[in-house]
């Protein structure tokens, strides 16, 4: 069984929810606490294992190739500064994997971008993360998917038990369930009433797939946006071959929602060493 070494990253989305924020710069660089969203999800990628990064990106997307790349002018002022703990971790930056970066011709959805990067996949099994989804846990979530996909050889969804009342905003499995937090997946259905959802476990931005999905985003029709959905292909997969769901442990922040930003910006402050104290007074002063 091939090993898991690269992933696909979209970035080439507008990131209209967050305007005028993201007027002129990418929604994934906003900054939670101290690191932009999207260093949140090449560190977990690099954590469970991936060494090639494949950004999927726009022409208005030069500041996240420049946050991954050198600045010699920071590291000799820093240097110049004796600030050497800076330095490291800018540095340290760099040095998360191998970027690669390929310009989406037109906004035609994830299936689309996923296509966009096949002739640097080979058939090969990769990975596949949002670009707006935080998952904060103690064991990288991509790493608990590969461990599923390690066992089970096909493709692996991440999924989060939500409560009901938020259910409707998200693709939601129907399980079978094979051992704890470990599903095989009998249908998806896209952003369900409450009554009428088949479960709580809804989709998150997490996938592993195997070389099956490009013969089946070619074969599916595109939606009445104009997009290629990658849902949709997933769904004509699960006709001939079995995908699987790990309901990973760890908590979600889909960070291209305003509340679940915020909601982020205070969860991750509150592990941040230096500001976790006072923050936390802060809080409590507030709340009272």
């Amino acid at each position: 069984m091939s090993e898991i070494t690269r992933a696909i990253i979209p970035v080439a989305g507008l990131g209209t929810r967050f305007l005028p924020a993201t007027k002129a710069q990418p929604k994934e660089m906003l900054t939670v606490v101290d690191k932009p969203v999207i260093q949140y999800i090449v560190e977990e990628a690099a954590a469970s294992g991936i060494k090639d990064i494949i950004f999927i990106t726009s022409h208005n997307k030069r500041a996240i190739e420049d946050h991954f790349d050198r600045n010699f002018e920071l590291e000799y002022r820093l240097t110049k500064a004796n600030k050497k703990a800076l330095l490291k971790e800018v540095k340290a930056i760099t040095k998360l994997a191998n970027f690669i970066y390929i310009r989406q011709k037109s906004p035609r959805g994830w299936g689309d971008a996923i296509l966009a990067a096949r002739h640097l996949l080979g058939d090969n099994p990769f990975a596949y993360f949002s670009g707006d989804d935080i998952i904060h846990s103690k064991k990288p979530a991509m790493a608990q998917l590969i461990k599923v996909y390690k066992k089970y050889g096909d493709g692996v969804i991440g999924v989060h038990r939500f409560p009901k009342k938020d259910i409707m905003s998200y693709g939601v499995i129907e399980p079978i369930r094979l051992e704890d937090r470990v599903y095989q997946i009998k249908d998806i259905v896209e952003k369900p009433k409450p009554a009428k959802a088949p479960s709580l476990l809804g989709v998150t931005g997490r996938y592993i797939f195997t070389p099956d999905i490009f013969t089946a985003l070619k074969k599916t029709p595109l939606d009445s946006k104009g997009e290629l959905v990658g849902t949709d292909a997933i769904k004509l997969l699960l006709k001939t071959k079995p995908f699987y769901a790990c309901e990973y442990e760890g908590e979600f922040y889909d960070c291209g929602n305003k509340l679940e930003y915020l909601k982020a910006q205070v969860r991750l402050g509150l592990t941040h060493p230096d500001l976790k104290r006072e923050l936390k007074t802060f809080l409590k002063k507030f709340v009272a």
